[in-house]
């Protein structure tokens, strides 16, 4: 097995990194640990989520998770990977994949061009990734996220996520959480033309909760799915599988860390079990995700109820 990163690990990814208690109980069932103490940050502990509606109204959602950097997290999970035989390369980049009666070929760049060769290939390169789009799949739609670190100092208790669902605030979310003493504040929309208003706004809205800021440490840019009504999702092509974001998964408030462990090691179930049959791969994994889709699809729905920007998303009758 071929792990390729584009970037060298440990590598940073944009993300609240809070890690929910589906994520920890997949972590021990197919690990047999708990989160390593190097991934964590400070508070450890994250409790739950705070979602505050249209109305202004505050909704709070308890449950014990974990409060991780990425960069930490998945250099842990890589590791995982090699000790269980896996060649890691990185940094490198997929450019292209060309199918063959028997194998997928890759062609990769990293201190040099070469090629790879493989009976089946799994995309997870997220809502940015080109591959999908080069293989006739077409983009996904879109939202841009802007968050910064921040030094100073808040009247809210870092032991929570806080998701902010007012329209003014954004086009999608804004929301704050804390990791070793730094603040975190983010907004996302539609346009990123538009997110220095909105972050403007979002901070001057902070105020309220004593916000003051002392230094701004460093700002990023990312990109996650514009997840849609009836929440599609894209299982893939041929011996070309995706899992994660790169499929169209996404729970509320940009919580992408447990669809993407679990997608993944359902395709990777699927492609043991049906290895000598690429088309029963295929409809393997897409039978295996449906329950995952279906939890995808009630987190959405309960979030509709919460905020007139995301009422589209309720559902309508029982997903098939």
């Amino acid at each position: 097995m071929l792990l390729v990163e584009k970037f060298r690990i440990p590598r940073n990814k944009s993300c609240s990194g809070i890690l929910i208690q589906k994520s920890m109980d997949f972590l021990q069932r197919h690990f047999g640990e708990a989160v390593p103490e190097a991934a964590l940050c400070a508070p450890a502990v994250n409790r739950g989520m705070v979602f505050t509606g249209c109305d202004g109204k505050e909704y709070r959602f308890e449950q014990e998770g974990r409060n991780i950097w990425r960069s930490s997290f998945d250099g842990w999970l890589a590791g995982k990977a090699q000790e269980s035989g896996a060649r890691l390369q990185h940094p490198a980049m997929v450019l292209r994949l060309e199918e063959r009666p028997e194998e997928v070929e890759a062609a990769l760049r990293g201190e040099r061009l070469y090629t790879e060769r493989a009976r089946y290939v799994l995309d997870c390169e997220g809502a940015a990734g080109r591959l999908g789009q080069k293989k006739g799949d077409g983009p996904l739609e879109r939202i841009t996220t802007f968050q910064t670190f921040n030094r100073g100092s808040i009247g809210l208790d870092p032991h929570y996520f806080y998701a902010y669902l007012q329209p003014e605030l954004s086009e999608y979310d804004a929301w704050f959480n804390v990791k070793d003493g730094q603040l975190v504040l983010g907004v996302s929309g539609k346009d990123p033309r538009r997110l220095p208003g909105y972050y403007a706004r979002f901070l001057a809205y902070m105020q309220r909760h004593g916000l003051q800021i002392t230094e701004t440490l460093r700002f990023e840019r990312w990109l996650m799915p514009w997840i849609r009504p009836g929440c599609a999702v894209r299982c893939g092509e041929g011996r070309t599988l995706y899992a994660g974001e790169a499929a169209g998964f996404l729970n509320p408030m940009g919580e992408g860390i447990s669809s993407a462990m679990e997608s993944g090691y359902q395709a990777a179930c699927a492609i043991s079990g049906q290895f000598a049959s690429p088309e029963r791969v295929l409809e393997d994994y897409r039978n295996r995700v449906q329950p995952l889709r279906g939890y995808m699809l009630r987190q959405w729905s309960l979030v509709a109820g919460l905020a007139e920007t995301f009422r589209e998303m309720r559902i309508q009758e029982n997903p098939r």
